[in-house]
C-alpha cells in the first residue's frame, strides 16, 4: 500500500507539457487534459557484442581542414612539402627545415590563420631515419578556435633556426628539446639545459641513451651545487634467497610435488 501511495503522489505532482498546447518555458500553465505518468520501459538486448568506441568522422570539418592545408601549401610552395589530415581531424603541415621562420610567421600574421599562440614544441627520435629527429610545433588560433601541427626534421649535426623571434614562448620549449634530444637551435638567446643537472652528459630522450650507468648525482655542501661523481658501492652486491610465501601452505606444496612426478607415500599403519 505504501508503494501505491507513492505512485499516486508522483502522478499528481508530475504534469508533462503537452506538445499541442500553448505552454512556454517562462511559466507553468495547467493543462486541461493532463497526461498520466507512464513508467519508462528499458529494452534489454541479449546481444553481448559491443561496437568499439570510435570518434565519428566529421566530413565537413575534414574538408575544411584539407582546403586550408592546400591554401597554406599554395602560399608557401617553397617550404611546404606535404599536408595531411589525421584520422582525428588534426591538420599537419610538413615543412623544410629552412622554412621554420617563414611558415611560422605566415601562420601567425595571416588574417585567415592567426595562430598567435605557441602551445608546445616537442620532438621524436627515430634512429633508422637519415634525419632521425622530427621536430613538432603545436599552434593554436584563439580567433578561429583551431589548432595546427607543423613538423620538420633535423639530424644530430644539423641545426634549426630558433623560433624565439616569432614566439617568445619558444624559449623554454627549445631548451627542453635541446636538453632531451640534443637538437641545436641557432640564434637562441639562452640555449642551456633546463631539466637535467649540471655537467650532465648525453640526452636522455634519445633511443640510444643508456638506461644504467656508473655515476651518481648529489648535492655538495662545500661547492654549493649539484655534482656528478663516479658511483661507489659501500658493500658488495648480495643475492638474498628468501623463502617463497607458499611455504605456509603445505597442501599446495604437496600438490606441486605430485605435478612434478613424485609419488605420494601413504603413511604406514601400526600393526
Amino acid at each position: 500500500m505504501a508503494h501505491a501511495g507513492i505512485i499516486r503522489s508522483l502522478r499528481a505532482a508530475w504534469r508533462p507539457l503537452n506538445a499541442a498546447s500553448n505552454c512556454t518555458f517562462r511559466g507553468v500553465q495547467r493543462l486541461h487534459q493532463p497526461i498520466l505518468w507512464k513508467p519508462h520501459v528499458v529494452c534489454m538486448s541479449n546481444d553481448t557484442t559491443k561496437a568499439p568506441t570510435v570518434k565519428p568522422r566529421n566530413d565537413l570539418q575534414t574538408n575544411r581542414l584539407e582546403e586550408f592545408g592546400r591554401y597554406v601549401a599554395d602560399c608557401l610552395p617553397k617550404y611546404v612539402q606535404k599536408v595531411q589530415v589525421t584520422h582525428l581531424n588534426e591538420l599537419e603541415v610538413m615543412i623544410h627545415p629552412e622554412g621554420v621562420i617563414p611558415v611560422m610567421t605566415f601562420l601567425r600574421d595571416h588574417q585567415n590563420a592567426q595562430f598567435k599562440s605557441l602551445a608546445d614544441i616537442t620532438a621524436i627520435d627515430v634512429p633508422t631515419r637519415p634525419y632521425r629527429f622530427e621536430i613538432i610545433y603545436n599552434l593554436l588560433s584563439l580567433t578561429f578556435n583551431e589548432r595546427i601541427r607543423v613538423k620538420t626534421y633535423a639530424d644530430e649535426l644539423g641545426a634549426l633556426e630558433s623560433l624565439f623571434s616569432v614566439y617568445k614562448a619558444a624559449d623554454w620549449f627549445e631548451r627542453e628539446v635541446w636538453d632531451m634530444y640534443g637538437v641545436f637551435f641557432t640564434n637562441h638567446p639562452d640555449l642551456r639545459r633546463i631539466l637535467t643537472d649540471y655537467g650532465f652528459e648525453g640526452h636522455p630522450m634519445r633511443k640510444d641513451f643508456p638506461l644504467s650507468g656508473f655515476t651518481e648525482v648529489r648535492y655538495d655542501d662545500e661547492s654549493k651545487r649539484i655534482v656528478q661523481e663516479p658511483l661507489e658501492m659501500t658493500q658488495e652486491f648480495r643475492k638474498f634467497d628468501l623463502s617463497t610465501p607458499w611455504k605456509t601452505f603445505p597442501k599446495f606444496e604437496d600438490e606441486k610435488k605430485l605435478e612434478a612426478g613424485e609419488q605420494q607415500h601413504e603413511p604406514e599403519t601400526k600393526k
